[in-house]
């Protein structure tokens, strides 16, 4: 899962995160076993009003973490470097299982 935190007055580009970057990952680590992906867009907290904690949430389904990792260790300098194409943010990385 990548997440990128909300911050006041901070830039993210939804139309190129979803046309250009999350197209150009799928093509990157698909032969790493990246199996699909989807994106969450935070709408607020849980108290009403409040914002949400992460403007985007991008899950990546992979066959397994073997299969991510080999992918990043080739793939991550051309992925990370379109990162100021679309966000100032500092993504969160974090590697989850799906347990259902």
């Amino acid at each position: 899962m990548v997440s990128y935190p909300n911050k006041p007055g901070a830039r993210f580009d939804e139309e190129y995160y979803l046309a250009k970057h999350m197209p150009m990952v799928q093509e990157k680590m698909g032969k790493y076993g990246m199996k699909s992906w989807s994106i969450d867009k935070g709408l607020g907290g849980m108290a009403p009003g409040s914002p949400a904690e992460y403007v985007i949430q991008a899950h990546l389904l992979f066959e397994n973490v073997e299969g991510l990792q080999a992918g990043m260790g080739t793939e991550a300098p051309a992925i990370l470097a379109d990162i100021p194409n679309y966000t100032d943010i500092q993504p969160v990385i974090q590697i989850n299982q799906v347990l259902k």
